[in-house]
């Protein structure tokens, strides 16, 4: 009840909140999700380069994401950009591995009949192997949704945006007043973020990925 009654009394900040947390999420999934592709796109076609590509996105994740945001500090100071671009940069990692997955698995005698009919590479990549490796690269960008959204509550450390700062501020006063209701709050929206975000991928999938491929 008394949460219930915390929501109510903060409703216009906590919807705030909300949609700095959902945008930030949105925002560097798209950025690393862009770089990702294009990053995959160069290598995927290079055997010993797209492996290491593949083993150096898997080492990078092992990167503690606290360390990395105080490591940004030092250039870009406190706030949105070092939250920024530590999200992106691991919300880049699980779709490098999924998109190099994807393109490599593209069966060889499926290209060589695009080429046989005479497409250029370029079509071939925009025509064939990347609508044949979407459904793994979809894959790749839930999983880095998902992570990313619970990771960017701690960029309230750097005074980013978001519903981190809820969670922090609750933990730093438990005891006080509506300290664990706003704690509970955070978490419980940023697990609805979660949920809406994976629902809004699987209904693209849905729309993008062919029958013949699901």
């Amino acid at each position: 009840m008394q949460l219930w009654t915390y929501v109510q009394d903060h409703a216009s900040n906590l919807t705030f909140l909300t949609y700095q947390h959902a945008s930030l999420a949105f925002q560097t999934v798209l950025v690393g999700t862009v770089v990702a592709l294009l990053i995959a796109v160069t290598v995927y076609r290079l055997p010993v380069v797209s492996s290491l590509t593949l083993t150096t996105s898997r080492i990078a994740l092992t990167i503690p994401s606290l360390a990395l945001l105080a490591l940004l500090i030092v250039p870009f100071g406190l706030g949105v950009v070092p939250s920024f671009i530590m999200l992106a940069f691991f919300a880049a990692l699980p779709v490098i591995g999924n998109a190099v997955v994807g393109l490599r698995s593209v069966p060889a005698s499926v290209v060589e009949s695009a080429r046989g009919i005479g497409l250029s590479r370029w079509r071939i990549l925009l025509t064939v192997e990347l609508p044949i490796a979407w459904p793994v690269i979809l894959t790749g960008i839930r999983v880095s949704t998902q992570m990313i959204v619970g990771v960017a509550a701690i960029v309230a450390y750097v005074l980013g945006p978001g519903l981190g700062s809820l969670i922090f501020n609750g933990f730093s006063r438990l005891g006080g007043a509506n300290a664990l209701e706003m704690a509970l709050t955070g978490t419980i929206l940023i697990v609805i973020i979660a949920l809406v975000f994976d629902a809004l991928l699987v209904l693209l999938g849905r729309l993008t990925i062919s029958k013949g491929l699901s």
